[in-house]
């Protein structure tokens, strides 16, 4: 089940109403069977893994919170994140690695008589891997303590609206909310309904409809000139973000329907005029998992080295981030790439500044112009990594743009053209809310004629120019 499918219009309605009538004490009851039967839709089996990782964080972290021992502690912390991430490694990891042994027996002529095995990647498996081991490390530093009820812990970690794409959730925030009391609240319900409705608009008129055209260039790179490759290029940071954008407004949107507050996963992040601005307005929850988790522990160990212990961590973390997109080099360059541009930014902070302040640059609008565009370049041409199938086709890409240019291929230009005016109502809204937050509101209009005439035209566009088959969300194959 899918946040876009028919089953899960049915789904969330009856859920939130059996959670509103049931008793508030009980209420987490509703919240982990309909969880799990939103996972188990998607394939049973993997309910199991899923329990496994929950009964595993349940033992050791009460095991943590309950030993006196520093040195147990550790080694409880230890061995439950090595458990944690032991399906994580096998499904996502183990394919490349057997290929990559057969491959060099192969090379070396060498007969192996056992069969490659292909695996398929659990749904949300690199999502709830990260809450769970988030919380563990939670509890070993007493920022949380454990949680008594195994039930509230499965639920945080099976939570249907965060569960297969995010937002990457900490139990601080959410173990309190799974057990308070509280009713239906008109103001959140409201709130949770424009979220969900702009995040359908994200994904079904933008993310798929420009996917469309992405997918027809990047599936046939050998036919394509330069300037195809080079705009499709430049479409797909739009198709992403719709994407998983989209889907986190649906997912926040959702919680809140229930009454749970969950973090912010995107906060315009175009309108970044550095490469480390962009990280923290792009998928905020997992990048603050990984400063928390990751780079704030190997900046502390690496202190010593000044400056080139700062950038091997932030090259570390990056690196970590790209292995956790995907298992291919493509991601790994991808997370080098980023943690490079990050470094690089880093190193010249202070003359950059200096500069910036001598001549008063800014809060010019085409000094922030100039940062956006140049940010969203170095983005745009990382993401032919995340794109591309595998080297040679990303390297076939920047070679195409750099040698060859000819006439645009448009294909069916009605989706070209209506995934452009999606892309451009999209940035529209981010500009205002950006630049202009108190002015041309639509959705949070004074005026009820004015709100209600913008919920239609959005459901209306959902409606006349979505994308109703565009498949998954991206961010599933991760």
């Amino acid at each position: 089940m899918v946040f876009t499918s028919f089953n899960f219009l049915i789904f969330f309605p009856l859920l939130a109403t059996l959670y509103f009538l049931f008793p508030t004490k009980h209420r987490w009851l509703i919240l982990l069977a309909g969880s799990y039967f939103f996972y188990i839709n998607i394939k049973p089996v993997y309910a199991l893994l899923l329990a496994g990782v929950t009964l595993s964080t349940y033992l050791f972290t009460r095991l943590i919170d309950n030993t006196p021992n520093e040195s147990r502690k550790k080694t409880y912390l230890v061995l439950n994140i090595v458990l944690i991430l032991l399906p994580l490694f096998f499904f996502k990891y183990f394919g490349v690695v057997n290929e990559g042994i057969f491959g060099l027996l192969e090379s070396l002529n060498v007969r192996w008589p056992l069969p490659s095995i292909e695996l398929l990647l659990p749904v949300g498996i690199s999502f709830y891997t990260f809450m769970a081991i988030g919380y563990t490390i939670d509890v070993y530093n007493e920022e949380v303590a454990a949680e008594k009820n195994l039930g509230i812990v499965a639920l945080f970690v099976s939570f249907f609206p965060l569960i297969l794409s995010g937002p990457i959730e900490r139990a601080g925030n959410m173990l309190p909310q799974f057990r308070a009391r509280k009713g239906p609240d008109y103001d959140m319900i409201v709130g949770g309904m424009k979220l969900m409705l702009w995040g359908y608009f994200m994904k079904l008129v933008v993310a798929d409809r420009v996917g469309i055209y992405v997918d027809a260039v990047y599936h046939n790179i050998g036919e394509h000139n330069g300037t195809s490759l080079l705009f499709a290029a430049a479409l797909y940071p739009f198709q992403v973000y719709a994407d998983l954008g989209g889907y986190s407004l649906i997912a926040i949107g959702t919680a809140k329907i229930l009454g749970m507050n969950v973090m912010d996963n995107f906060r315009r992040p175009f309108f970044a005029t550095s490469m480390a601005e962009f990280w923290r307005r792009w998928h905020i929850s997992l990048i603050s998992w990984l400063t928390d988790y990751v780079y704030t522990p190997l900046s502390f160990a690496f202190r010593k080295y000044r400056v080139r212990g700062i950038v091997t961590a932030l090259l570390i973390t990056f690196l970590i981030s790209g292995v956790w997109h995907g298992a291919s080099l493509t991601f790994v360059i991808w997370g080098l790439m980023q943690g490079i541009f990050v470094s690089i930014e880093a190193l010249t902070v202070k003359p950059r500044n200096n500069f910036a302040q001598r001549f008063n640059l800014k809060k010019r609008g085409w000094y922030i112009a100039v940062g956006c565009l140049v940010t969203f370049t170095l983005f745009a041409a990382s993401q032919v990594f995340a794109r591309a199938d595998n080297l040679q086709d990303a390297f076939l890409v920047y070679a195409r743009i750099l040698s060859t240019s000819g006439p645009l291929f448009i294909g069916v230009p009605s989706i070209l053209l209506f995934g452009l005016f999606g892309i451009g109502m999209m940035m529209l809204k981010d500009f205002t809310d950006e630049f202009m937050p108190s002015r041309f509101l639509l959705f949070e209009n004074k005026h009820k004629p004015v709100r209600i005439l913008s919920y239609s035209a959005v459901i209306l566009l959902i409606f006349l120019i979505g994308v109703f088959d565009g498949g998954e969300f991206i961010y599933f194959q991760f």
